[in-house]
């Protein structure tokens, strides 16, 4: 089986869009059994294909419900509600990061699970961000396209520095930038 790591902010297989799977055979199940490996030792709730440097339209996710890991291949968001959700959204690609983003509530997805079966998942708040976070990943969008100007302008400043001093963020010291750009104590 794979081993993975995660790609991080800077690497250009995150800015593309991940091509549709045709196929699901052995190898793809032990990729994603390998982008659960992966999942777990990020201590994330979803990783993307993209995320490991595989560019394939699938993501791995455990939201910690007792479900275990759960795998959506070529999801589609089919509806979105009109209702905003506000939430603090960080990214194992842009890791120790936070921002309070805007995305809506509740949306419904298709696609296929493992198996090839075709699933619908009506989702509100926590999934439901997290499939559009991850279908984000499938098309080549970070979260920090999902900022307002000042927060994206802060978030960047950080990611550069860390780019220049090769500075990786300690577990347990992560940072929330609010749409003013501002650092959130918390």
């Amino acid at each position: 089986m794979p081993t993975f790591t995660i790609r991080t902010y800077g690497d250009p297989v995150l800015r593309q869009r991940a091509a549709e799977v045709t196929d699901i055979d052995a190898s793809l199940v032990q990729l994603v059994d390998g982008m659960v490996d992966a999942l777990y030792a990020a201590s994330g709730l979803a990783v993307a294909a993209p995320q490991v440097g595989v560019e394939k339209r699938l993501f791995v996710y455990d939201l910690n419900d007792e479900k275990g890991p759960q795998t959506l291949i070529n999801p589609v968001i089919e509806e979105s509600g009109e209702e905003p959700w506000t939430y603090d959204e960080g990214c194992l690609s842009v890791p120790g990061l936070y921002f309070t983003i805007v995305r809506p509530k509740d949306v419904l997805v298709s696609g296929l699970d493992i198996d090839g079966n075709e699933v619908r998942i009506e989702a509100s708040e926590l999934m439901g961000r997290m499939l559009q976070h991850e279908i984000d990943h499938l098309d080549g969008t970070l979260l920090l396209e999902h900022l307002q100007p000042a927060q994206r302008k802060a978030g960047l400043r950080i990611l550069r520095e860390r780019q220049v001093t090769d500075r990786r963020p300690a577990k347990g010291d992560p940072i929330t930038i609010d749409p003013e750009g501002q650092i959130v104590d918390d």
